[in-house]
């Protein structure tokens, strides 16, 4: 992810979202089309919900912004849709935030690696197949098989960061 990507990643108001929620949708029915499964009226629409968000989203904020549209929703309901769509690789668990964001290449093959603003809560998804076979390697190396795999790594995104910031790492 060059500098010029990583700025628009994290860049909330830049683009209309509606075009990467009707892509994020046109996109599962075509992964649901090829590896099975039906995109429900539920399933779909907590898809848009979490791509509405633009940021990480809890299951509960899901089951409120549900609620508010249809009466009161189960819990089982949400968790179902959310079992769902993490199964096809539709969107991604964010594991320190108990939340989730919709995957920007669901028809590939992938780990998650997010870059998450500490200070306004954008989330960025990179994919980067170095890393990612690296990673499987290590494991490998001390015999451990890797069954799923995310990377979290926080900080500031370019929208945030003060001016004059040198990007360097911040020891901790």
């Amino acid at each position: 992810m060059g500098a010029t990507q990583a700025h628009a990643a994290f860049d909330q108001h830049a683009h209309d979202h509606r075009d990467c929620i009707d892509a994020a949708l046109a996109a599962a029915e075509d992964v649901c089309a090829r590896h099975g499964g039906q995109l429900t009226k539920t399933r779909r629409r907590v898809l848009e919900l979490i791509w509405a968000h633009r940021k990480p989203v809890g299951a509960y904020q899901l089951l409120d912004d549900l609620s508010r549209e249809r009466g009161r929703v189960a819990p089982p309901t949400i968790y179902r849709a959310i079992d769902f769509l993490l199964d096809r690789g539709l969107i991604h668990r964010i594991e320190s935030l108990n939340a989730f964001v919709g995957c920007h290449h669901p028809r590939e093959r992938h780990s998650g690696c997010f870059l998450i603003c500490r200070a306004c809560g954008a989330t960025a998804e990179m994919v980067d197949t170095r890393l990612d076979r690296a990673l499987t390697a290590a494991a490998a190396d001390v015999a451990f098989r890797v069954e799923r795999q995310t990377v979290e790594m926080r900080g500031l995104c370019p929208v945030c960061t003060p001016d004059g910031a040198t990007g360097d790492p911040v020891a901790h």
